[in-house]
C-alpha cells in the first residue's frame, strides 16, 4: 500500500511541473490530460491545465517610482499602472486574468473602469465617480477592484474585448488614469520614465 501511495505522489510531482513547465505562465491548454500510474493499472487520476493566460498589473502613485507616459496614441498622460516596471498603456488578450498588485508601501489604491471608448483619444472625465466598494464579475463598464491595501492584490478576468480607461478612486486627479486594451494580440505600450 505504501509503494501505491508514493508512486501516487511521485506522478503528481511530475505532471504538476509538467503542466507549469515550459510555457513560463503564459498560455497553456485547458485539455484535461489522464495519467495512468506505473504498474498500477487500477489507480489513475485526471489533471486539467489552466486555460488561458495569466499576468500581473502593478499600480502605485507616479511620484512613488512608477512615472508616467506621454503617449502619442492615446493622446494622453497615462501613468499610475503598468505591466513591466514603468508606466505604460496596458493590452491583454481577450480572456486574460490579471492580478492587480498594489506595489506601494504606504498608500491604498484601487483600479476602476471610468468609461469604456470605442479608441484614441483617451479623454478621461474630470470628475468620475469611482467606488472604494469591489463589484465582482469581469473587468467591464463600472468595475471596481475596491480598496487594495499596500502589497495586498485583487485578481480579475478581461472576457470582455474593450478599450477601457481606468482610474485609482484615491488617486484619479494625481494621476492614476490608465488604458486597459482588451483584444486579441494585445501588448503594452511603450514605458515612461521614473520620476525624478
Amino acid at each position: 500500500m505504501f509503494k501505491k501511495y508514493a508512486a501516487l505522489t511521485l506522478v503528481v510531482a511530475a505532471a504538476a511541473l509538467a503542466a507549469c513547465g515550459g510555457n513560463g505562465g503564459g498560455a497553456a491548454s485547458g485539455a484535461a490530460t489522464s495519467y495512468v500510474l506505473p504498474g498500477m493499472g487500477d489507480l489513475k487520476f485526471t489533471a486539467t491545465l489552466p486555460n488561458g493566460t495569466s499576468s500581473t498589473v502593478s499600480e502605485e502613485l507616479p511620484g512613488e517610482g512608477i512615472g508616467t507616459v506621454k503617449d502619442s496614441h492615446w493622446q494622453a498622460t497615462l501613468g499610475g499602472y503598468t505591466q513591466q516596471q514603468f508606466a505604460q498603456a496596458l493590452g491583454f488578450p481577450t480572456g486574460t486574468t490579471i492580478t492587480i498588485q498594489n506595489i506601494s508601501k504606504s498608500n491604498s489604491h484601487t483600479l476602476n473602469v471610468v468609461k469604456k471608448i470605442k479608441g484614441p483619444p483617451a479623454k478621461f472625465p474630470s470628475s468620475p465617480t469611482l467606488s472604494q466598494s469591489p463589484s465582482g464579475g469581469p473587468l467591464q463598464k463600472g468595475y471596481a477592484s475596491g480598496v487594495i491595501k499596500p502589497g495586498a492584490s485583487v485578481t480579475v478576468t478581461l472576457s470582455k474585448a474593450g478599450n477601457y480607461l481606468i482610474g485609482c478612486a484615491f488617486h484619479y486627479h494625481e494621476g492614476m488614469q490608465d488604458v486597459i486594451v482588451v483584444k486579441a494580440h494585445a501588448t503594452p505600450g511603450p514605458q515612461g520614465t521614473p520620476p525624478a
